[in-house]
């Protein structure tokens, strides 16, 4: 089972009216609560951990979790009002944010609405996003992981369960730049799987290109660090236990893009959910993965986040969906495959067209001929030669 702690709020979108006017439309959102019903859309069991309000806003994300069979025995309810996040989107650019969090719910996590034992099946623990940025819940989530992602006991045969982490950065949310990164750098090093996007990449490091912050995260202690880069796929980079390092790339499915609200999110559920679906969900079997592997989880969860960027708002898919979305050829694999039945329907009409013309025949015919030429020239000598003694008995 995979449990997803962070924040759970309301997208406010932008939607037109009228040719003149324009209103809000409340969607439910936030990133680890986007990441927790992609993964029980994906029919992997997933619990949410966090707090959520009691205003009629709370009870939609709560009625969203219940349908998407989402356990919430992990949730505290809370008078507090739900968090709003402002979404204005720009085609081609991140979308942009405006947070009213002061005092919400979801963002007052603290140590005491933490169960005193995770349940005995736990195999991931996933937390990140704007969540890391706001206090209390910070502070709680950080002691959660860091407690949970070094404990051993009988209830799991291999100890720790894996810590997935994905910084999903809102710099408008982070007030000091430095303070932020050497916390990021800590959160690093407690987890077994960090998933890091390309706009994260050019704020932590915005000197280094993709492959050396792939390197330098991996050597802060994870086993697998994950880079997303929109529509030009991903790339994973694995330390295996012998030290050597396996990178894999995998493409997305370019389909037509409503907006890339919840795209991250549903990547990152859909890798937790492969590694569960596939008997992979756990340190050992994570350290063994081969190139197969993990080039089908990449691309398994690309298609999920190319499905959820068809579609408006972060409505991820189910199994089913990206099971059945197959890559479309390029359009250079087009341009070859046209040239190519072009080609042969030119060869098919030039053998059409050269089978009856007189060249082929003329070829042939004086072989013919000279054969029966001599034979015709024969015949006369023989006569001759036949009737001569004729004449001379009579």
């Amino acid at each position: 089972m995979i449990i997803c702690c962070g924040e759970a709020l309301i997208d406010m979108i932008r939607a037109p009216v009228s040719v003149s006017k324009e209103a809000f439309l409340p969607l439910p959102g936030g990133s680890p609560f986007n990441t927790a019903i992609a993964i029980g859309k994906l029919g992997v069991p997933v619990k949410y951990l966090g707090r959520i309000s009691t205003d009629f806003f709370g009870e939609t994300l709560m009625k969203l979790l219940r349908d998407n069979h989402v356990g919430e025995d992990l949730i505290n309810r809370s008078p507090l009002n739900s968090t709003l996040s402002f979404v204005k989107l720009i085609k081609g650019k991140e979308p942009q944010h405006v947070f009213y969090s002061e005092q919400t719910a979801d963002l007052s996590l603290k140590m005491e609405d933490l169960p005193p034992k995770l349940p005995a099946d736990t195999r991931c623990i996933l937390f990140g996003s704007i969540a890391m940025t706001v206090e209390p819940i910070a502070s709680t989530i950080e002691a959660l992981i860091l407690t949970e992602g070094t404990r051993k006991n009988a209830d799991q045969m291999e100890g720790a369960p894996l810590i997935s982490f994905d910084p999903n950065i809102r710099t408008f949310m982070i007030k000091n730049a430095d303070a932020y990164r050497e916390k990021f750098e800590k959160w690093v090093a407690a987890s077994t799987i960090a998933k890091v996007s390309e706009v994260d990449f050019q704020f932590i490091y915005p000197k280094l290109t993709l492959d050396q912050a792939l390197q330098k995260i991996l050597g802060m202690g994870p086993r697998l660090v994950i880079g997303t880069m929109g529509q030009k796929g991903a790339t994973a980079l694995l330390r295996r236990n012998d030290g050597s390092l396996l990178k894999v790339s995998a493409p997305t499915v370019i389909l037509p893009v409503a907006d890339t609200i919840g795209a991250g999110d549903t990547f990152h559920g859909a890798f937790l959910a492969w590694l569960e679906i596939k008997g992979k969900m756990s340190r050992s079997a994570l350290a063994c993965l081969s190139e197969a592997d993990l080039y089908d989880a990449l691309f398994f969860a690309n298609k999920a986040a190319s499905l959820v960027c068809s579609r408006h708002g972060a409505v991820p898919p189910s199994r089913k969906e990206v099971e059945n979305l197959k890559i479309p050829p390029s359009k250079q694999d087009q341009k070859k495959a046209a040239a190519k039945n072009n080609a042969v329907k030119q060869k098919a009409v030039s053998s059409k067209t050269t089978k009856p013309k007189a060249g082929k025949v003329q070829k042939a015919k004086p072989v013919v001929k000279k054969p029966a030429a001599k034979a015709v020239a024969k015949k006369p000598v023989a006569k001759t030669v036949v009737k001569k003694p004729a004449a001379k008995k009579k």
